[in-house]
C-alpha cells in the first residue's frame, strides 16, 4: 500500500475487529465474535489497512494469516484492548456477558496425557476452553501477539514481554517392551553403559535423536552416535512403537506411566539422577486476566504435582 493516512487516532471499533480476526484466524469466526456481518468486518479491516498503510492479513483459501505488521500491532494492542473490554463489559447491564473461552496452548503430548484429563473441575464451573497444540517457539510467539491466554512451554521465554513460572518437571525413562527387555543384559547396561545396547533398534522423535542424545549425555556421560530405526514426530506414536516391540526409546514418565504399571513397557535403567525437563506456565506481562483465565492458571498450578 503506497498511501498512508496518518491524520487522527485509529478507530477503536476497527482495532477491536482486527484483534478478533487475528485471534480467530478467519473473517467469519471474527464476525461472530464481534457481532458484525462478514462484509462489515472486511470493510473495517480494509479501512484499518488504509489508515496504517500496511497489509495486515494475507487471505487464504480457508481463513487468513497475519503479516509481520499484524503481529506487531497485535502485540501492542492485545493487553490494552483486553483491559478495556474487561472494564467496559458487554451486553445489557442486567445480563452480564459470558466469560470468553480461555485460550490454552502447549505441546500436544503433554496436554493430552497430563493436562486435559484433569480439566473436569473447570468445565464443571462453566469454564470454556479452546486448546491449541504446537511447537514451543511458535506458541510463545502467539502468546506475545495475544493469540493465547496461557501457554505451557518446555522452554523458558526470554525478555520481559512474557512471565514464566515453573510448572512441572518431566522425568525421562529408558524403556522397551518385555520382548526386548528380556534380550538386553540390564546389569551390563547399568555397569558398562550403552555398549549393552549395540544392535538394538532406537525409536526417535526426530532424525537427530534429541531426547535419546540428552539421555545418553546425562546418564551415560557419552555422545550418542547412531541412526534411528524408526522416526515419528509424535511421542505418543513412539510409545506405541515401543509397546509393539519395535525397539528401545526414551519417554517422559508421565506419558508411559500406565504402560509401566501394566508391564507392557519396562524401564531398562533406574538411575539415581534421571534427566529432567522443566515445563513452564507462561502468560503475557501486564495482560488483564479474565476471571476464568485466572481460574485455569490456578487449577494448573494445583495439578502440577500430578502432571508428571
Amino acid at each position: 500500500m503506497s498511501h498512508r493516512n496518518t491524520n487522527g487516532p485509529l478507530d477503536l471499533a476497527q482495532l477491536r475487529t482486527f484483534l478478533a480476526v487475528y485471534r480467530a484466524g478467519s473473517l467469519t469466526a471474527a464476525a461472530r465474535l464481534v457481532g458484525l456481518s462478514q462484509p462489515t468486518v472486511t470493510t473495517q479491516l480494509r479501512a484499518l489497512e488504509e489508515r496504517t498503510g500496511r497489509q495486515l492479513f494475507e487471505r487464504l483459501p480457508r481463513g487468513v494469516t497475519p503479516t509481520p505488521a499484524a503481529d506487531d500491532l497485535a502485540a501492542r494492542l492485545a493487553g490494552p484492548m483486553d483491559a478495556l473490554e474487561a472494564v467496559a463489559g458487554g451486553g445489557a447491564a442486567d445480563e452480564p456477558a459470558p466469560e470468553p473461552p480461555v485460550l490454552l496452548a502447549g505441546p500436544a503430548e503433554f496436554l493430552s496425557a497430563a493436562v486435559v484429563p484433569r480439566l473436569g473441575p473447570l468445565t464443571d464451573r462453566g469454564v470454556r476452553l479452546r486448546i491449541v497444540t504446537g511447537v514451543a517457539e511458535d506458541l510463545l510467539a502467539g502468546l506475545r501477539a495475544g493469540r493465547f491466554d496461557l501457554v505451557v512451554s518446555t522452554i523458558r521465554p526470554r525478555g520481559r514481554a512474557l512471565l514464566a513460572e515453573p510448572f512441572a518437571d518431566e522425568t525421562f525413562v529408558l524403556v522397551a517392551a518385555p520382548s526386548w527387555a528380556e534380550r538386553i543384559d540390564r546389569e551390563r547396561l547399568a555397569s558398562e553403559g550403552p555398549s549393552a545396547l549395540s544392535g538394538v533398534p532406537l525409536l526417535s522423535y526426530a532424525e537427530d535423536l534429541p531426547i535419546l542424545r540428552r539421555y545418553w549425555r546425562h546418564v551415560f556421560e557419552t555422545r550418542l552416535t547412531a541412526d534411528p530405526a524408526v522416526v515419528v514426530p509424535d511421542l505418543r506414536a513412539i510409545k506405541a512403537a515401543a509397546v509393539a516391540g519395535l525397539g528401545v526409546t526414551v519417554l517422559p514418565r508421565y506419558l508411559c506411566h500406565a504402560e509401566l504399571t501394566e508391564g507392557t513397557l519396562l524401564p531398562l535403567l533406574d538411575p539415581d539422577d534421571p534427566p529432567i525437563n522443566t515445563a513452564f506456565l507462561v502468560r503475557r506481562a501486564g495482560a488483564f486476566p479474565s476471571p476464568h483465565v485466572a481460574l485455569v492458571a490456578e487449577h494448573l498450578r494445583e495439578i502440577a504435582h500430578l502432571a508428571c
